[in-house]
């Protein structure tokens, strides 16, 4: 999928993770480079929970190249219909919201440029990606608390501030964002 003159998308399962693995590290410790030495920021963590979310159902990655240099990737999955992602957050939603049924929420867990390819519109376009052919009817992702333009970025996509989560006791507050999408 062509997004760009020269950027093009790839996407990738669960099943072509061995390829992709390596990709996503190297973009992600050029990131977060100055948070690295945090825990929770760590390049070991952020395998640790790599690993952990390519067991969710239906995970997808679509990573962005310019010729053969990757520029950054988006990945997510299903939530499962026992998440606890809604009963963890400050305030827990209403209880027809949090009803997951199988194949309702998609999450995006991760969405990154380098730097240099950043304020282009691309992050759009790879979320675009990302999600096109997905029946999904809605997407979660979470913010860091305490970057508000983030969230702003997200706000003028669609997305909705539904409130706060700390995923893990290490972690920083997290704003969780949801967007509706319309039914075919």
């Amino acid at each position: 999928m062509t997004l760009d003159p020269v950027i093009a998308c790839h996407r990738f399962s669960v099943h072509d993770l061995g390829r992709i693995r390596q990709v996503l590290l190297v973009v992600y410790v050029e990131v977060y480079a100055d948070r690295l030495v945090d825990p929770f920021f760590s390049a070991e963590r952020f395998i640790d929970r790599l690993d952990s979310q390519i067991t969710a159902p239906r995970w997808e990655a679509v990573v962005g190249y310019h010729s053969d240099q990757p520029i950054g990737y988006a990945y997510g999955a299903l939530l499962r219909p026992n998440t606890t992602l809604w009963q963890n957050m400050d305030p827990v939603p209403p209880d027809a919201f949090i009803a997951e049924s199988a194949g309702r929420t998609f999450f995006m867990f991760e969405l990154m440029l380098r730097s240099s390819w950043r304020k282009r519109d691309l992050s759009k376009h790879l979320h675009d990606a990302l999600l096109a052919g997905r029946a999904e009817t809605r997407v979660a992702l979470t913010v860091e608390h305490d970057h508000p333009r983030v969230r702003a970025l997200y706000e003028s996509w669609g997305y909705i501030n539904m409130g706060a989560d700390r995923p893990m006791a290490d972690a920083p507050l997290y704003d969780v964002m949801v967007l509706d999408r319309p039914t075919a």
